[in-house]
């Protein structure tokens, strides 16, 4: 794509700017209803799926746009958006694979937050290896009746919608008998259990599935087509959704500069350390890497393009690049940064990846976790060198044909 601006552009910015200052909220987030109705103002203005076509309520807007509007959002440090995984991986996997019954039914509902989705793939036995995920999805004529267990199900509790991977045919190889589906969470046979996580919150559930009812029309693709789907879904994933990471990332690294400017050691700022100022102009250039990398990403979806396997390029970049920015955080920040609470404001709250508010401490908790969900960073540069370099598969013992 062509990173100049164009006047066309640069008015759009000026728009995007305006907007941002106008609208953006002075205080911290705290509920849920808070962020929705913030989300619903970033929607009814057209900044959320942006790339979306426009017939399911996207904007049909091009890479440079969303970048200016992420630009924007992370120089006024706005809050993000909710139903990340909606956005950022279901809806994409509907636009590519579901019906277009299924897409009038979704997609807009998605894109306003009125409905929240999380993802059900990962089970306690089939998180790395999950070709051996258990679920069942049992053929009951009208529907599909589902048993079974997830964990480690990002937004679980607040979800009213899931997107489901189960085994639908066991006398077949296990790639081969898994399929796709949307489950309603808000039924009974569904029973979401909060799992409190080091940084004391409770992002993540385990979900116990029990007789729970699909309907037939909620199969996405084929039956027997789950396993290509999910790497649709992990693509997205890993790489659809990296712009969005940026801008929380750089609304981070302005946080920290500020943080710098305010604190001192010896009597002098530590923004005038040169050793303080060498390490935040690495992870600024570091940073840039990550934004253009993104921009990469949104340039070939522009052009009909799946992410695809070299998404694992950029999941690997990004989950590797936000544990070192924290890690200098803390190095920079000292005792504040492990403190939760009574922080100066310059230099207490920043957004973890999770899109919910916390602190510096909570954030650099939180940033381990990137190196482990959507494929550790072991799995990453497996699939980076069998998928998109060509080497030849790691020997495994426990390696089956499928």
């Amino acid at each position: 794509m062509d990173l100049s601006y164009s006047p066309e552009d640069l008015a759009f910015r000026a728009d995007v700017r305006r907007w941002f200052e106008a609208n953006t909220p002075r205080h911290e987030l705290g509920t849920l209803d808070e962020r929705k109705t913030w989300h619903r103002q970033l929607y009814d203005a057209g900044h959320v799926g942006m790339g979306w076509p426009r017939q399911y309520g996207g904007r049909g807007a091009t890479p440079m746009q969303q970048a200016i509007v992420a630009d924007e959002m992370a120089r006024v440090n706005a809050p993000p958006t909710i139903n990340g995984l909606g956005i950022g991986i279901v809806g994409p996997t509907i636009i590519v694979h579901g019906t277009e019954a299924q897409k009038q039914r979704y997609l807009k509902k998605i894109l306003a937050a009125e409905e929240l989705w999380c993802q059900l793939y990962s089970e306690p036995n089939a998180g790395s290896d999950l070709a051996s995920l258990k679920t069942r999805a049992d053929d009951k004529g009208e529907h599909f009746e589902v048993t079974g267990q997830k964990i480690w199900t990002s937004g679980g509790l607040i979800a009213d919608w899931g997107l489901l991977l189960a085994r639908t045919d066991p006398t077949v190889p296990k790639h081969k008998g898994i399929s796709c589906f949307l489950l309603n969470m808000r039924q009974p046979g569904v029973e979401v259990r909060p799992l409190k996580q080091i940084t004391g919150s409770a992002h993540f559930s385990e979900v116990f599935m029990t007789e729970a009812r699909v309907e037939k029309s909620d199969l996405i693709g084929r039956l027997g087509q789950g396993w290509e789907i999910a790497q649709t879904t992990l693509s997205y994933e890993r790489g659809g959704n990296s712009l969005a990471r940026v801008t929380r990332y750089a609304s981070a690294v302005n946080q920290l500069v500020k943080a710098a400017r305010e604190l001192s050691r010896g009597g002098r700022p530590l923004i005038d350390d040169p050793l303080v100022r060498t390490k935040m102009g690495r992870i600024y250039a570091e940073l840039e890497v990550q934004r253009y990398a993104a921009l990469r990403v949104l340039s070939a979806l522009q052009k009909g393009e799946a992410p695809g396997p070299a998404s694992s390029i950029t999941k690997l970049s990004y989950s590797e690049f936000e544990k070192r920015m924290h890690e200098l955080a803390q190095e920079i920040l000292g005792p504040w940064g492990q403190v939760t609470a009574g922080a100066p404001d310059d230099f207490s709250e920043v957004d973890t990846s999770s899109g919910e508010p916390g602190t510096w401490a909570t954030a650099f908790l939180w940033s381990r976790a990137g190196t482990i969900y959507a494929g550790s960073s072991e799995i990453q540069k497996n699939v980076i060198g069998e998928r998109v370099l060509g080497l030849p598969k790691e020997p495994r013992a426990d390696r089956t044909k499928a």
